[in-house]
C-alpha cells in the first residue's frame, strides 16, 4: 500500500485490510511457494507443518500493523512497502547507483529536494499526516535488511547447535527464524506486484498520451480483486512453476544482495506499462474470453515472488557465519558446569 493510501485512510478514520500488495491470500501463497523451494535439511531445523503454517500466516503481518492508526507506526511501516523507481532521476540516480544503506539514500533525496525543489511535486501538508510524501519508499532496503536479520538468526541457531545450546534456546532461536522468514515474505511479495515499484501505483499520473486509467482502483484490482473475480489464488496449482531454491549470486560481496534485490524490483517495474495496457484492453475484467488473459500474468508475478523469497531464505542459511561471541559464551558456560561437577 502506498503512502497516499495511508494518508487517505487516516483522514477517513478507517483502514482497508486487503489493500496491500496482493491480498491476504496472495501473500500467503508467496510464502507457501517459497517454502516448497526449500530442501529437506533447510536451516538444520525441522520445518513441521505447524511451523510452515506459521510462516505462511506471518506473510500478512506488516499489513496487520495497519489495524492501528498511530502515526509513528504508519510513518515507519508505510514506506517499506514500495519504491517509486521513476523518481530516481529527480535525484540524479539510477537503480545501479543506489546506495545500499537506507539513510544514505535519505540524505541523497534530501539534498536533491533542497537543491531543486521545483523539480519535485508539491506536498500538501494537510494530506501528509504521516510525513512520508517526501519519500520514494524503502522497499529494497527493507528486503535486504530482513535478509541480514535472517542470516544473523541462522548464525545463532547454528552456533547453539554446535556448542551445546539447551533445547529451550534452540527452540527460541528457531522461533526467531520462523518469524523473520514469515514477515520478510511480505516485502518480497510486495516487490513482485509491479504497482509497488512505481509512482503510477493507483492510476496513471502525469502525461498520459496512451490514455491509461487515472481512476483509483487498479491497485486493489491487481492486489487481489482480479483473483477474487476469477476463482481465487492458491499455491498448489503453481507448484510446478517453481524450482529448488538457489544461492543468490554475489550475495557475499559488499552490497551484493542489495543489488540483486534492486534488479528484482526493476524487473517488476518494467511490467508497469504493459499492466496498464492490459487493463485498458479489458484483460483484467474477469469476463469470459480476453477478460481472463490477465490471470497468467499475475500468477507469474506471484511465482516470481515465491522463487525470489525461497532463494533469499536459502542464501541466508548458507551464508550464515558462526556467532563467535555466542560460541565463546557457550563454551565458558560448559566449562563452568563441568567444573561444578
Amino acid at each position: 500500500m502506498k503512502r497516499r493510501f495511508f494518508t487517505t485512510m487516516l483522514a477517513l478514520g478507517t483502514l482497508i485490510f486487503s489493500a496491500g500488495a496482493w491480498n491476504y491470500e496472495g501473500h500467503q501463497v508467496v510464502n507457501e511457494l517459497a517454502l516448497a523451494t526449500l530442501p529437506p535439511d533447510f536451516g538444520g531445523m525441522d520445518l513441521t507443518p505447524a511451523l510452515k503454517n506459521r510462516i505462511a500466516f506471518l506473510a500478512g503481518e506488516p499489513d496487520r500493523w495497519r489495524n492501528v492508526q498511530d502515526l509513528e507506526l504508519v510513518h515507519y511501516n508505510g514506506p517499506d512497502h514500495y519504491f517509486d523507481m521513476e523518481d530516481l532521476a529527480l535525484c540524479g540516480l539510477t537503480p545501479a547507483a543506489l546506495p545500499p544503506l537506507r539513510y544514505d539514500f535519505v540524505a541523497v533525496l534530501a539534498r536533491a529536494r533542497a537543491a531543486h525543489p521545483e523539480a519535485f511535486p508539491a506536498i500538501d501538508a494537510a494530506k501528509d499526516a504521516d510525513h512520508t510524501r517526501e519519500l520514494d519508499g524503502f522497499l529494497p532496503w527493507a528486503i535486504t535488511e530482513y535478509f541480514e536479520k535472517l542470516k544473523s538468526d541462522f548464525s545463532v541457531l547454528k552456533t547453539l547447535k554446535e556448542n551445546g545450546g539447551r533445547p529451550d534456546e534452540i527452540a527460541n532461536a528457531t522461533a526467531d527464524i520462523v518469524y523473520v522468514m514469515g514477515v520478510m515474505g511480505h516485502y518480497v511479495g510486495d516487490g513482485a506486484q509491479p504497482l509497488h515499484t512505481t509512482k503510477h501505483y493507483n492510476g496513471w499520473v502525469g502525461p498520459n498520451p496512451k490514455g491509461y486509467t487515472t481512476r483509483g482502483g487498479i491497485h486493489g484490482l491487481m492486489d487481489g480483486g482480479y483473483f477474487r473475480k476469477t476463482g481465487g489464488i492458491a499455491a498448489e496449482p503453481l507448484l510446478g512453476k517453481i524450482h529448488p531454491a538457489e544461492s543468490i549470486a554475489g550475495a557475499t560481496e559488499a552490497g551484493g544482495m542489495f543489488k540483486q534485490v534492486v534488479a528484482y524490483l526493476a524487473d517488476g517495474n518494467k511490467y508497469v506499462e504493459p499492466l496498464y495496457e492490459m487493463e485498458k484492453n479489458g484483460q483484467f475484467s474477469g469476463e469470459a474470453g480476453k477478460g481472463m488473459d490477465g490471470r497468467p500474468f499475475l500468477e507469474g508475478q506471484v511465482v516470481k515472488g515465491g522463487q525470489m523469497l525461497g532463494n533469499i531464505w536459502f542464501t541466508a542459511w548458507k551464508e550464515a557465519p558462526e556467532d563467535s561471541y555466542l560460541a565463546r559464551d557457550l563454551q565458558r558456560r560448559a566449562a563452568d558446569e563441568a567444573g561444578k561437577k
